[in-house]
């Protein structure tokens, strides 16, 4: 048997570290090919680990809660090795010249995953509190059983004989400071004593527990920053203070197209498409474009350079339990009204999982947030980093208004339309929302824009 360890993969897009939310397996456990043993969250998803190797998981490096930068290890597997059952050799570093048992085998190479062949070596990883030792290059060690090694008595007269250093994970240990908890006194109920979330949580709430430090007052709750909640709070400090952005205001009378979506779901071949109010403004945001192509564009601050898109990459914003996410239908242009309406809802869906992969998270050209799902009428949407224009839809409401001459209950939207002002000028994104509010007013106005 082999001993093969699993780093963090490069999951692309320029991240650089990720969160273990969960495992999926346990030491001992006997794993197949792409069988998912990990869950862990990036600043942007939810991405499920697949197994490299088919064999037994045999060490676990990494307690949940704790950020691991890419190329760290996660765990080890023992696999089937060259030479079946006979012990693994001494592992060295291997060379140009001289291949050892450590180099990269030709497993099936997954998409992000995979050994580089052309490594020579790995880097100094940091140790961790609470986790195991990476496991020494040689085969005395690659044997050695996976429970925790006994303590090993302090020297005498060392401080080490009287208290060690409590066990838990960065994030804990945070936590603990921000609840003013000293660890020392908290009992751990982890794997080898690890001090849990929880066993904060049962300590703060013991009669004798200390009341909190000012950094966590009482009736206060700190919530961490990190995940999509931060990578949100650094895209839109950025969005606000660097590109200047103005907004404009269309409401319209949009019952027209209240009865147009009517009869397209009573059509069966539309059935499954099932086309609501957000897929046409979808297709009426990619119709209108044409005749504004400078909204399709993004600003190149170091070529001083305005770059216009011929494809619309459309990025919709999703509400999710675990924050905002915007995943882009590329090439919304080329999509039918049937086809948006189904790649809007499959979007949201796999959003809401927290199964958005961090591709799709990027690269879009414009965006529409739908705020009218909260009962709001309207709102100034700020631009997504690196685009130059966000449309936010508000909610329908049947209102009295101005029909023919005469007042009727009619259906009535407002259009928010947020632009970087370097990029589009008012007479541009005024031009923009209009088109899109008459396509909504009278959905056969599109035979004029193409």
């Amino acid at each position: 048997m082999a001993v093969k360890e699993f780093a963090l993969p490069d999951l692309g897009e320029g991240l650089t570290e990720s969160e273990l939310v969960s495992w999926h397996v346990a030491v001992g456990d006997t794993v197949h090919l792409n069988q998912i043993i990990a869950e862990v969250e990036t600043a942007k998803a939810l991405v499920e680990l697949p197994a490299p190797y088919a064999g037994t998981v045999s060490r676990l490096y990494v307690e949940p809660g704790v950020t691991v930068a890419v190329g760290e290890p996660l765990l080890a597997f023992e696999v089937e090795g060259a030479g079946g059952s006979e012990p693994v050799a001494p592992v060295a570093e291997p060379t140009e010249d001289a291949p050892s048992d450590d180099a990269p085998v030709r497993e099936p190479v997954l998409v992000g995953y995979g050994a580089r062949p052309d490594a020579k070596g790995r880097p100094a990883r940091r140790a961790r509190p609470g986790l195991a030792s990476r496991p020494a290059a040689s085969a005395a060690v690659a044997a050695a059983p996976v429970a925790a090694p006994p303590a090993r008595p302090a020297a005498p007269g060392t401080d080490t004989a009287v208290r060690e250093r409590p066990r838990a994970t960065p994030p804990v240990r945070k936590l603990a400071r921000e609840r003013g908890i000293d660890l020392a006194a908290v009992t751990g109920t982890g794997d080898r004593g690890l001090v849990t979330r929880a066993d904060l949580d049962a300590y703060a709430t013991r009669p004798s527990a200390p009341q909190a430090t000012a950094d966590a007052a009482p009736g206060e709750l700190r919530i961490p920053i990190k995940g999509v909640r931060k990578a949100t709070a650094d895209a839109m400090v950025r969005s606000a203070f660097g590109a200047p952005q103005a907004t404009v205001f269309l409401t319209v009378d949009v019952t027209p197209t209240s009865e147009l979506i009517e009869r397209l779901r009573a059509r069966p071949d539309l059935a499954d498409a099932r086309p609501g109010l957000l897929a046409v403004v979808a297709k009426a945001l990619c119709l209108a474009a044409r005749r504004t192509p400078e909204i399709n564009s993004r600003w190149d601050e170091a070529a001083q350079e305005i770059v216009q898109t011929r494809a619309i990459n459309l990025g919709i914003a999703a509400a999710t339990p675990r924050g905002l996410l915007v995943p882009v239908i590329r090439d919304a242009d080329g999509h039918s009204l049937a086809e948006l309406s189904g790649a809007i809802r499959e979007l949201a869906v796999t959003a809401r999982s927290g199964k958005t992969p961090p591709s799709a998270l990027t690269g879009g050209t414009i965006t529409i947030t739908n705020v009218g799902v909260f009962g709001v009428d309207a709102g100034t949407p700020i631009l997504t980093p690196g685009e130059a224009a966000i449309l936010a839809v508000g909610a329908v409401r049947r209102q009295p208004w101005e029909h023919h001459g005469e007042i009727a209950l009619r259906d009535v939207l407002t259009l928010a339309l947020t632009f970087d002002h370097r990029i589009v000028d008012g007479e541009q994104g005024s031009r923009f929302l209009a088109d899109i509010g008459r396509i909504l007013a009278d959905p056969a106005s599109v035979l004029t824009l193409v």
